[in-house]
């Protein structure tokens, strides 16, 4: 490895997609980064699997992020990402899913270029595109949906969005990262409007072994969540396309049994 002083230090960063989870989802560009890397710092959630695919020489670093919390804030990754950079590694920043769909790979390249260091990205299946065709769930349909938009679910600063026209007939709604906040975001939604016998899905570790495809209505999502002791990772899709998946009808089950209760 080249000294912090050697002008011809070969280092650089590459900022790699790892897909939803699976490593078989991986792109063969990805391969080809984790297999220069000399340094990987990499999400929590992904599959060790896919870190075989460095060199044995490469340290590996993990950032794992629990519960709205790194075990290092975003501005010491950027600084560590940085520092060996300088110092003439290529680093392989290591990401779950999509590095620009709500992976903060913007940014990561924001704190390289200030540094004045070269960037590569490379994309990778998002989580919604991996987690939807796992379930086959399309999230836009000719007959059924000719938009979708993707949100991020954390309570914090939820009442505050404005998820006006985002969802309803003719759109899919994808919301990240909600599992924790679904009653709220129920309400919120059907506060905007939607109708509360509207089709929800709720992802689990899609693509992963244990996954779940579960299928209720808007005003029922946070108690499906509850019921089924649903954890992250998920992804909740909100629209008439969650119909045409294989999603599991867990509102009919659970309709069926508070009838015969009653």
């Amino acid at each position: 490895m080249a000294s912090l002083l050697d002008p011809h230090a070969r280092g650089k960063v590459i900022l790699v997609g790892a897909g939803p989870g699976d490593p078989g989802l991986l792109t063969l560009r990805a391969v080809e980064a984790l297999q220069t890397a000399d340094v990987v710092v990499h999400d929590g959630l992904i599959d060790m699997r896919v870190l075989d695919h460095a060199p044995d020489h490469a340290q590996r670093i993990s950032v794992a992020k629990q519960r709205s919390r790194h075990t290092l804030p975003q501005e010491a990754i950027n600084a560590l990402i940085v520092a060996h950079v300088k110092a003439g590694s290529i680093v392989v920043r290591l990401k779950g899913g999509d590095p620009f769909v709500f992976g903060r790979g913007g940014e990561e390249v924001e704190a390289v270029r200030a540094a004045g260091l070269p960037v590569e990205v490379v994309p990778g299946v998002s989580a919604a595109l991996g987690c939807a065709a796992e379930a086959m769930l399309p999230l836009t349909h000719r007959d059924w949906s000719s938009a979708v938009s993707f949100v991020a679910g954390q309570c914090k600063g939820l009442s505050e969005q404005d998820w006006s026209g985002l969802a309803g007939v003719g759109r899919t709604l994808v919301i990240y990262m909600g599992v924790a906040s679904g009653n709220c975001i129920a309400d919120k939604l059907m506060k905007d409007g939607l109708a509360p016998d509207l089709p929800v899905a709720v992802l689990e570790r899609g693509t992963l072994p244990g996954s779940r495809a579960l299928r209720t209505v808007l005003a029922d999502l946070g108690g499906l969540i509850e019921r089924e002791k649903v954890v992250s990772p998920a992804i909740i899709v909100v629209g008439e396309v969650v119909l045409l998946s294989d999603a599991e009808n867990r509102f009919a089950a659970f309709a069926a049994q508070a009838e015969a209760l009653a």
